[in-house]
């Protein structure tokens, strides 16, 4: 009997150290990498290259590497914002395999004081005025204080601070419909907000220096 006893608390002794021992090998280092991965924002950062061609944007990324991204899923969807201009920074939403643009924006293209007719009564402009390093300021609006811009997951974020309120910082994130050298759309699942460049009150060869800037772009 004791030899028998014996047998089982060892029969047990070697379940239960050999459950733990799998149940510490079941904790994957990807458990936690596939959750962050889900949340990361899949946006490449560049430039626009020299050898962009109609169908083809050369990426030469912040992190070095030079890709040769197929525009074709991008046009087929109208999802290249600002056109392609070498030297002009980059947003881009690529496959998985980093060979094809999923999705196109020229944050140089962002870029300006953007206005559009005063929403309560027509009798002047306000707008947003999107500058480089991420910075946003409003234009002739006190009640909206915006403070910064940047893409993220192919979508424009915005944060601003009402004037008046509790003076908390409010993020607002906007699909691009469109951006052009003298339009820019975005909307959210309320309000469409179309804009128009702002142009300077005298500035008579505007007209033809956007008209030639258009012209460059691979629309």
């Amino acid at each position: 009997m004791k030899k028998l006893s014996f047998l089982c608390i060892l029969s047990a002794l070697i379940v239960l150290f050999g459950s733990c021992g799998n149940s510490s090998q079941k904790v994957p280092f990807d458990s936690g990498d596939s959750a962050y991965s889900a949340k990361a924002d899949p946006t490449l950062f560049g430039v626009c290259g020299v050898e962009t061609s109609m169908n083809t944007l050369q990426l030469i990324t912040d992190t070095g590497d030079t890709l040769m991204l197929d525009l074709t899923v991008a046009r087929d969807k109208d999802q290249v914002f600002g056109g392609l201009q070498v030297g002009d920074r980059m947003a881009v939403i690529a496959n998985d395999e980093h060979t094809g643009a999923i999705m196109v924006v020229n944050q140089a293209a962002l870029l300006g004081n953007w206005v559009m007719p005063n929403p309560i009564d027509g009798s002047d402009e306000v707008g947003i005025s999107i500058k480089e390093g991420g910075i946003a300021e409003s234009i002739e609006q006190s009640a909206i204080i915006y403070k910064t811009w940047k893409l993220t997951r192919g979508k424009l974020e915005i944060v601003l601070v009402r004037e008046g309120g509790t003076e908390e910082e409010e993020t607002y994130l906007y699909d691009i419909v469109k951006v052009t050298p003298d339009s820019l759309v975005f909307k959210d699942a309320e309000d469409t907000f179309e804009y128009s460049r702002q142009k300077p009150k005298e500035n008579y060869g505007m007209d033809v220096e956007l008209e030639d800037a258009q012209n460059e772009f691979f629309m």
